[in-house]
């Protein structure tokens, strides 16, 4: 007998024998399939309240020179240049290709999830969603290749997503992080703003229905500190969140929005409207701080003022011993987080270590050289050979396989290596 059959019979029998007036309607299971803000929670699709706990993809599809052992070539478009004048312009781009297929793979994302993260923020460059040149492509639908194949990955493993907006058109900070020409441009140029914001959409609609996402950052750390007009392009920062959400919600209302605060992610008095879209939150970064109360209060008090979730997106680059002491602070006031980063060359404070090849230090030494001229080049670089030689050796050593495991930067964040 089907239940309900047996649900119907009941009621009608209850009807006729007088036993019972009125009865009320089962109630409904919720049926979103999507992550939401409810008030100062993340709740996750069973409704359950959600503690990010994972971690950050940087240097695979936006790469940063520290994570190559590199000083003042430091941002992607400095990298690129290096090593064009080292192995020309084809073999760079191959390198590129292939390094974006081999950084991180399937077996990254199953040792991720092995260690009981929940979840990872993937930092992109907006230019894999152009046909500017930008790691040996000009694929205006590359970034939907990557991020499919790690969302396939990630799904398949039960790990959420977020994805970050690490590099903007025309530059949100100012510095080496967002491989821009040294100014946040995005704020005061409208070419710029139009392309941030058709971006955003297309991602947007792409992955409208996609529940592996949690949501969207919008921008990382914009405006840096260093600027004498930054209070002037502070205002400009929640203006330039509320196009691009205006866009996001054209064809896509089921993810949520993360705007980060200004000042590396950490001036929140930037904000007046916490209001202006129903799933929205904040996300915080902070490095290099202690780990008391004080170093978080700021955020909580911002969350409590909004009565929106704030998550810290990043943090880390640490002693293995502060990173547990800072985890923990942050889940004791209820704050998520993703560690900063997974994998880089030579140090631990990251989840898994490459090994440089022999010889990396011919090419660290040639970026700390004066390569002013051609002369100059010509005079302080390693043969084209030897380069290609340990650029292959490079490319065999960031595969999961050839990693090391940190089981102490693994263990201080309360997870098992």
């Amino acid at each position: 007998m089907s239940k309900h059959f047996l649900f119907r019979f009941v009621l009608l029998f209850a009807l006729f024998s007088g036993s019972i007036v009125i009865m009320a309607t089962p109630p409904k299971q919720s049926s979103s399939k999507f992550f939401r803000v409810d008030g100062q929670q993340l709740k996750a699709p069973n409704g359950k309240p959600f503690l990010i706990q994972g971690i950050n993809l940087g240097n695979w599809v936006n790469p940063e020179g520290y994570m190559f052992l590199f000083n003042n070539v430091s941002s992607f478009r400095l990298i690129d240049q290096a090593l064009k004048e080292l192995v020309g312009a084809d073999e760079t781009n191959r390198f590129w290709q292939q390094f974006q297929d081999s950084y991180i793979t399937k077996a990254d994302i199953h040792y991720i999830r092995q260690t009981g993260m929940n979840s990872i923020r993937l930092p992109f460059h907006y230019k894999l969603f152009t046909r500017e040149d930008y790691m040996g492509a000009n694929n205006e639908n590359r970034g939907f290749e990557l991020i499919d194949r790690v969302i396939g990955w990630c799904k398949a493993e039960g790990l959420s997503v977020i994805l970050d907006m690490h590099d903007a058109p025309g530059g949100q900070t100012g510095d080496n992080i967002d491989d821009s020409y040294g100014y946040p441009y995005l704020f005061e140029n409208k070419n710029d703003q139009a392309l941030f914001c058709s971006i955003w959409k297309r991602i947007a609609k792409n992955y409208a229905n996609e529940t592996a996402i949690i949501g969207y950052d919008l921008l990382n750390e914009p405006i840096a500190h260093y600027f004498s007009n930054k209070d002037e392009l502070n205002k400009l920062l929640e203006p330039i969140y509320k196009m691009a959400t205006a866009s996001i919600r054209e064809v896509d209302k089921n993810h949520i929005v993360i705007l980060g605060g200004a000042q590396w992610d950490g001036n929140f008095t930037v904000f007046n409207d916490w209001k202006f879209d129903d799933q929205m939150m904040y996300t915080c970064h902070r490095y290099w701080c202690d780990t008391l109360q004080a170093n978080v209060q700021d955020f909580v008090d911002f969350r409590n003022k909004t009565n929106r979730p704030i998550y810290m997106g990043e943090t880390g680059e640490n002693t293995d011993i502060w990173v547990n002491a800072y985890r923990k602070l942050l889940e004791t006031n209820n704050i998520g987080w993703h560690f900063w980063p997974y994998k880089k060359l030579e140090k631990t404070s990251c989840m898994v270590s490459v090994k440089p090849p022999v010889g990396w230090d011919k090419i660290v030494e040639f970026t700390k050289k004066d390569r002013s001229s051609f002369e100059k080049i010509r005079e302080v670089k390693p043969s084209v050979t030897e380069t290609r030689a340990i650029l292959k050796q490079l490319l065999e050593n960031i595969k999961f396989e050839n990693c090391l495991k940190n089981d102490g930067y693994i263990k201080a964040l309360g997870k098992q290596p």
